[in-house]
């Protein structure tokens, strides 16, 4: 499966793991609840490791645990939620959060712009190719 990362298709090596899947190799994100619960194991974790975040969690709960992760992922529950706008912003202005902040969930393809204005650079869309184009919409920003 393929996903954006800094407007380019890329393969995704990626597995979101489910509160009660196991464990698998690779480069794994988990929710942040099972990260609470499980962070002792998680992070002996041989590859990279990720959380998602709902966008009723708290980020200040990652606290120094936000440099062990290579991925945090977005989950949009609906279109007209701009909770996740204020995470993204916050991970990569307040918390000077590095690695990458993927999209995934009910987003329009609309939104991805507006995404990547507030430092998303991956997304995981359920239209590809609109949602790259998306991403070419505006050249010029008056904030």
């Amino acid at each position: 499966m393929q996903v954006i990362k800094n407007n380019q298709l890329i393969e995704n090596h990626w597995t979101f793991l489910d509160d009660n899947a196991p464990v698998v190799a690779g480069n794994i994100c988990v929710s942040l609840a099972r990260w609470n619960a499980e962070k002792a194991e998680l992070s002996k974790h041989a590859g990279n490791l990720g959380v998602r975040l709902l966008t009723t969690d708290d980020i200040t709960s990652l606290g120094a645990d936000l440099d062990l992760f290579a991925l945090v992922e977005l989950d949009v529950l609906d279109f007209a939620d701009g909770r996740s706008f204020s995470q993204a912003y916050l991970l990569r202005n307040r918390y000077g959060f590095q690695g990458e902040i993927r999209a995934v969930g009910k987003y329009l393809a609309d939104q991805a712009f507006y995404f990547s204005r507030v430092g998303v650079d991956g997304f995981n869309p359920e239209n590809l190719q609109q949602t790259q184009m998306t991403l070419q919409d505006f050249t010029v920003f008056y904030q």
